[in-house]
């Protein structure tokens, strides 16, 4: 979730205040029982600031979740493949789904890894063969030792992983966030993989954009206006402390505010509370120096002019009330790419596959139904 500047600068300050409010907890129930403060209202405050530290995220998903009974997991039982990429960086890919089937590649949002498909999955898996993968530096993907995470090298990424399909056969593209981003830049660097010529028969785009995340994030102009003096030196800063700032966002995690940022960005209403505390987990379990160098290569990312060079049918989703990145983006995309549709899921944020999985999993399967059965019309 770190791709919107209003969780950014949020998480910064939470992940620095965390270990604060642990250290002051134990500061004060020091004091109290060395005698150097006086008074039950010491014990008191240093035991709700102790606890808040440890288990305040119980109280946050009482609060703000509902209970559900299918929440996701980072269970991973697909056929395990490791792709070896020119840089030296190593991309976890899974197989899952009938072997026989249609391929549907699924390409995860930053701050996340290949789990968060599990949904979409299980969904497809019964038709199709899905492919998922770990975006480099995330999950069980590694690091680049270039420390290259421009768009233009994940969609190289993702042309390798294409590669992995059934020889020949067509192929649906889905992308989430940076992952629908990606796929615009693989559909510039590489159009011969577009139908009709190639084997992208189809593309489904979810809660993503065309173009630098400052300018079609909630309050766009202000967080475009402080990129130079206030988000670049933050993000650098995060890069040279990323281990303090991973461990405040463990301890964010714990006391429960990492919880208050995922929602506040990815969810509407009362949350499945499995799906936010699984958000949550995922973003803080990330390296920060990783997500860092991630968000400042969006700030150079804008694929506007690639849009209307994409000839294959395209589902472009939403959530109505994304505030990362804006519904109006995605009806810019429908609107300009030339075979597209939109859909915006209802009481939807930036987590709609997730929230909404039923509605999104049961269109994403029409789709790829559709563009699959085209193909291979077109073939025979």
């Amino acid at each position: 979730m770190l791709l919107a500047p209003l969780a950014f600068l949020l998480t910064f300050p939470l992940s620095l205040l965390a270990p604060a409010i642990l250290g002051g907890g134990v500061y004060v129930l020091w004091g109290w029982y060395s005698g150097a403060l006086v008074g039950t209202a010491y014990l008191v405050g240093g035991l709700a600031l102790t606890v808040w530290a440890l288990t305040g995220r119980w109280i946050v998903l009482l609060l703000l979740g509902r209970n559900e009974t299918d929440a996701p997991t980072s269970i991973r039982s697909g056929e395990v493949i490791e792709l070896k990429r020119p840089d030296g960086t190593r991309l976890r890919v899974e197989r899952y789904g009938r072997p026989d089937g249609p391929t549907v590649l699924l390409t995860h949002g930053w701050g996340t890894d290949s789990t968060e498909w599990q949904y979409a999955r299980q969904a497809l898996g019964s038709r199709f063969r899905v492919l998922v993968w770990d975006l480099r530096g995330l999950g069980q993907s590694s690091a680049p030792p270039t420390n290259d995470y421009r768009l233009e090298s994940m969609a190289t990424d993702l042309e390798a992983v294409l590669g992995l399909a059934a020889g020949g056969e067509p192929v649906v593209l889905a992308g989430h966030s940076i992952g629908g981003m990606t796929i615009l830049s693989f559909c510039r660097h590489f159009p011969e993989h577009l139908a009709p010529r190639g084997r992208v028969a189809g593309l489904a785009l979810v809660n993503t954009t065309y173009t630098t995340p400052l300018a079609t994030t909630t309050a766009s102009g202000f967080f475009s206006a402080i990129r130079k003096p206030v988000l670049e030196p933050l993000l650098h800063l995060t890069i040279w402390l990323w281990p303090l700032m991973w461990l405040g966002n463990w301890m964010s995690y714990l006391n429960g505010t990492a919880h208050l940022v995922s929602w506040l960005t990815g969810f509407t209403g009362r949350a499945p509370r499995g799906q936010l505390d699984f958000t949550t987990w995922l973003g803080v379990k990330a390296s920060p120096a990783v997500l860092a160098r991630g968000v400042l290569a969006t700030f150079r990312y804008d694929e506007a002019t690639t849009l209307a060079a994409v000839g294959v049918p395209t589902l472009v989703i939403t959530g109505d009330g994304d505030r990362v990145l804006v519904p109006q983006a995605s009806a810019h995309m429908a609107d300009t790419l030339p075979h597209a549709e939109l859909l915006a899921l209802q009481d939807a944020r930036h987590q709609a596959l997730l929230q909404r999985h039923l509605t999104f999993d049961e269109e994403l399967t029409a789709f790829a139904d559709q563009c699959l059965a085209a193909a291979a019309a077109r073939a025979a």
